[in-house]
């Protein structure tokens, strides 16, 4: 194969995000200020910034003022101010909702907006491209590359136009290397470098094992009778059993549009248990289902999501470079926001690598990043959390009490800490013990299956290219996966990738259909072996969410 060609810069970022974008604006910011050239630039596998994006989201614009403080006038997408919080716990055919004067400060969103995230990344990747910022989409950063102390020099793009087979089509261009200063790591949870660098520099020693959830996530044009632009709802309860972590969201946006959507937390036991399934039957309970008669589902996406917050974040630098975002773990899953943490961690590291820079230092640890967070608002934030999801190990019932406890009455200002010493992958049950969950076959108008609803999340791959789903072991799935986890794959997989055939022999055996993957993550998580191991397809395939 080809030889890379490479280019130089002061700092790359991986990812197109609100972190990566937030590092990219506020380095460049430095820059014009202090009168000393640095340069930027991003990539992004998403074939568009806000491709690849998918959140909630209601978001709190405290990062966003102090990056961008004329954000309004400059036209960010921002305009569905919140107007009314609601949390209801759900029965199966009921539901009660908390009075607002004992809802904790957590779940309260006065003078937050409902946003899509991927309009605000693109917006942002605008005010990044206006400073200098070099961006190029469609590129997947697939490799990392070291300097002989084993410092990060950079990144390298996966080839494009290889065949199935591993060999070069007549399509083959060979990826390039960018190599920086200091490569700042934004990619979103479960990052695929990101996992590497983590085991590289043992970032996670002493932390707990980071906590995961999926997001499943509809938009829907809803009657106009039915809109109430700025409602937020959350929810916990049904369908979800008292022991597996989890909620829903609906936010009421502009133009009649409702956001939908559920997270449901990957240390969840049962192996029959389906996010997918359990969403769609959510949409059905008496107090939901209402709001979409005569509507219009437009968009679905998944995402995984870091839950484990400060207790879980790792080691924030390494020789060469940092972790920002979701990358490293910041959502506040209390808050169920992660966007404001994402752009506030992203300034925070650039204004650590741009100090480096202008010192004439390179490839060594920012080590300013990781002091100046445990000085700034968003590490009190995160404190104040900390044992949030913790609790819900314990069962919903003394969760809700003990967030009541921490949240509303010591506001945060908590005198214990609790630990979790197990990672999701360890916590699924053996099938034989758990009982079988039978889900409702979808409608067709609020219900829907997965591969209508991968269709409209417009993901696509060309088939001649190498599996981007890899197994370590082959006969790992049908031995272990299989036989004592009833093949949870084809379960857990919010878009049909996984499914077990029968060969011509008529024994069992796993089909990838990796054509259908939105890129969740969710297969790299919860694999009970860690068998599988999700890498980034040639750049620019995959989803490519609208409004999400």
């Amino acid at each position: 194969m080809s030889e890379r060609e490479s280019m130089e810069y002061d700092v790359v970022v991986v990812g197109g995000g609100p972190a990566g974008l937030a590092t990219a604006i506020r380095l460049k910011q430095l820059s014009a200020e202090k009168g000393h050239e640095v340069s930027v630039c991003v990539l992004e596998k998403g074939a568009e910034i806000g491709a690849h994006i998918l959140s909630g989201a209601v978001m709190d614009p405290q990062a966003l003022t102090e990056l961008l403080p004329d954000w309004k006038s400059q036209g960010a997408p921002l305009d569905t101010p919140v107007t009314e919080d609601k949390f209801l716990f759900l029965t199966q055919t009921g539901s009660k909702q908390t009075p607002e004067w004992l809802l904790p400060d957590c779940f309260k969103n006065h003078g937050n907006y409902i946003i899509s995230l991927g309009q605000v990344a693109r917006w942002l990747g605008e005010q990044a491209e206006a400073l200098g910022v070099d961006i190029f989409p469609g590129f997947a950063a697939a490799e990392l590359l070291y300097g002989e102390q084993g410092q990060v020099i950079g990144v390298a793009t996966g080839d494009m136009g290889v065949g199935r087979d591993g060999q070069p089509t007549e399509h083959f261009q060979p990826g390039m290397a960018l190599l920086a200063k200091y490569t700042v790591f934004a990619e979103g949870a479960r990052g695929q470098l990101g996992r590497e660098l983590i085991a590289r520099y043992k970032l996670d020693d002493g932390r707990d094992p980071q906590s995961y959830g999926i997001g499943i996530k509809e938009l829907w044009e809803v009657a106009p009778s039915r809109a109430k632009p700025g409602q937020v709802i959350h929810t916990a309860g049904w369908p979800l059993d008292s022991d597996t972590y989890g909620g829903s969201f609906l936010y009421h946006m502009k133009d009649n549009q409702v956001a939908v959507g559920m997270v449901v937390g990957l240390d969840y036991a049962n192996p029959w248990l389906s996010p997918f399934e359990e969403f769609q039957r959510y949409k059905t309970h008496p107090a939901i289902a209402p709001i979409f008669e005569g509507g219009k589902r437009l968009a679905y996406g998944a995402r995984a999501l870091t839950a484990g917050g400060l207790l879980s974040l790792p080691k924030l630098v390494f020789p060469g470079g940092a972790l920002v975002g979701c990358e490293a773990g910041f959502l506040n899953a209390s808050r169920i926001k992660g966007s404001h943490a994402a752009i506030k961690s992203g300034m925070l590291a650039a204004e650590a690598a741009f100090e480096a820079i202008a010192a004439g230092r390179q490839q060594d640890e920012l080590v300013t990043y990781p002091v100046s967070f445990e000085k700034s608002w968003l590490h009190t934030e995160l404190n104040k959390s900390r044992n949030f999801k913790q609790w819900f190990k314990k069962g919903r019932t003394v969760a809700t009490v003990m967030t009541g406890v921490e949240q509303w009455l010591l506001k945060g200002n908590i005198p214990w800490t609790i630990h979790r010493t197990r990672p999701d992958h360890e916590c699924l049950k053996p099938a034989a013990e758990c009982m079988q969950i039978d889900y409702p076959k979808p409608d067709g108008k609020l219900t829907f299956d997965r591969l209508s609803s991968v269709f409209i999340s417009n993901t696509n791959h060309e088939e001649n290219q190498p599996i981007h789903l890899t197994l370590k072991d082959s006969s790992v799935p049908v031995k272990l996966n299989l036989a004592t986890y009833a093949g949870p794959e084809s379960r857990y997989c919010p878009a049909g990738v996984y499914e077990y055939v029968k060969d011509e022999t008529g024994h069992d055996r796993l089909q990838i259909n990796a054509q259908n993957c939105v890129h969740c993550k969710t297969c790299d998580i919860k694999d009970p072996s860690q068998n599988i191991v999700w890498v980034a397809p040639q750049g620019g395939e995959g989803p490519v969410y609208t409004g999400m």
